[in-house]
């Protein structure tokens, strides 16, 4: 008896690992197609939705735990750009997110086992669960042009780290999402709606410098840049 109790555990276990990486290669197929130089090819995807439609259904009833935090936060920052997407798509074509009613806080997506919003995923999902994590500003895409440009593929748990350092290096360090004139410097609206995030971190200048080559002056006059909500769309 015991050892049929340990075959059908090996088994599901096998299972559950399997539809881990499944989920992890399907949201990478969706990515490395679609996504050229930060934006993404929704026409395409409207013709072709097969592989995120994939990525979404083995998302669907996937259950992540912060029992293994990089395996958790992998899995929610795939399914949040994933959904984002998934968004866009289903009203395509569109010229913003800001188009669609309730594209962040009523419109629901299966995922994780549970009816979400964009929103949810975000605050209470991820910020809420780790809010010393500033970096994943970083690395949710909301699908404007102002969001940090998405990747063309996936976040998975062994490379998580790297990744979020390097999207967090690449968008402090770019001039058009850091915008520097001496001591005036204007900064994405990322850094006015989440403060609070980055006050935890030392203010927000001290959490850009960390990710600079060329350090902000530390008398800088921060001001906040309008954020451009026009589509992320590779036409």
């Amino acid at each position: 008896m015991k050892a049929i109790f340990l075959s059908i555990f090996l088994i599901l276990s096998c299972n559950a690992s399997e539809k881990k990486i499944t989920f992890f290669d399907a949201a990478n197929a969706v990515f490395s197609t679609y996504i050229t130089n930060g934006k993404v090819d929704y026409a395409a995807i409207k013709k072709n939705p097969e592989k995120l439609e994939n990525a979404l259904q083995i998302a669907k009833n996937m259950q992540v735990s912060t029992d293994d935090p990089e395996l958790y936060k992998a899995f929610w920052i795939n399914a949040y750009n994933l959904a984002v997407i998934k968004g866009i798509v289903n009203n395509y074509p569109i010229d913003s997110p800001m188009d669609q009613k309730g594209f962040f806080d009523t419109i629901t997506y299966e995922i994780g086992g549970q009816k979400t919003t964009l929103n949810n995923i975000e605050n209470e999902l991820l910020r809420a669960k780790f809010p010393e994590e500033a970096r994943f500003h970083f690395v949710l895409v909301c699908a404007g042009l102002s969001c940090p440009p998405i990747i063309d593929n996936a976040y998975r748990p062994k490379t998580l780290e790297d990744q979020l350092q390097k999207q967090t290096e690449l968008s402090l360090n770019n001039p058009d999402f850091i915008k520097v004139n001496g001591n005036n410097v204007a900064v994405s609206m990322i850094f006015k709606w989440y403060k609070e995030d980055f006050e935890k971190k030392g203010g927000i200048l001290k959490f850009i410098n960390e990710f600079r080559d060329e350090k902000l002056p530390k008398n800088s006059d921060l001001s906040y840049y309008d954020y451009n909500w026009s589509l992320n769309d590779t036409k």
